[in-house]
């Protein structure tokens, strides 16, 4: 069993609005904690956290991926049964295809990420115009594919995957979360405008729930 690995990190908090319109991030009380990581090296999950900041930056229009804790999010998927390709057809042969169907090769979320991030070593070191260079030298690989497309999954996903910390995401857009139900707001805001504080599966059903990364595998200890 390796050593476990943990990521210090500050992410989300409460949006305020201005008159203007614009964002003012208050940060969350509880400060920087650490998150056992399930999946990544400490350095591994240091990089994702730059490449996804540069993804989906921060700045005068809202918080970005740092802030809502994506990375956290990338960790969880990839220590999970989808990480190592469970639920994808992958017996051979092994061809390219149309790009509507995706990826067709061989390689796991996994095993991609390792052999991605093998590539961007130092990254998190570089300042922001050199880390854009050098993921402009990987945006058609299927690596940053998939991890621009896991930067929006986190940035938007329900908080109980990880990501969206505080429901970070879904205060930047308006986004109400599941509520089951609009019937008792439609006559007290009639002819209103009507933004309601974002609710999580979580809250809207009044316990936890388990999401599917948490659920063990066959043969792995609950």
């Amino acid at each position: 069993m390796r050593r476990r690995h943990f990521l210090t990190v500050t992410c989300g908090g409460l949006l305020i609005y201005s008159l203007t319109g614009r964002p003012q991030l208050l940060r969350a009380q509880n400060g920087a904690v650490r998150v056992p990581l399930r999946f990544f090296t400490e350095q591994e999950a240091q990089i994702v956290t730059a490449a996804v900041a540069r993804i989906f930056p921060s700045d005068e229009s809202g918080p970005g991926a740092k802030e809502a804790g994506v990375v956290i999010y990338i960790d969880r998927q990839l220590g999970s049964a989808y990480g190592k390709d469970k639920y994808r057809y992958r017996a051979e042969p092994f061809v390219d295809g149309p790009a509507e169907l995706g990826y067709q090769g061989p390689l796991t979320p996994r095993e991609i990420y390792r052999q991605g991030l093998s590539e961007l070593r130092g990254f998190d070191a570089l300042p922001p115009a050199e880390q854009d260079a050098r993921l402009r030298v990987i945006e058609k690989t299927v690596f940053f594919e998939l991890l621009r497309r896991h930067t929006i999954e986190g940035m938007f996903c329900d908080p109980m995957h990880g990501g969206n910390v505080d429901k970070i995401g879904w205060q930047l857009i308006g986004f109400p979360g599941p509520h089951m139900s609009y019937l008792n707001d439609v006559d007290a805001h009639h002819g209103q405008a009507f933004r309601p504080r974002p609710l999580s599966l979580a809250e809207v059903m009044g316990r936890r729930v388990a999401p599917s990364e948490d659920e063990p595998e066959n043969g792995d200890a609950a």
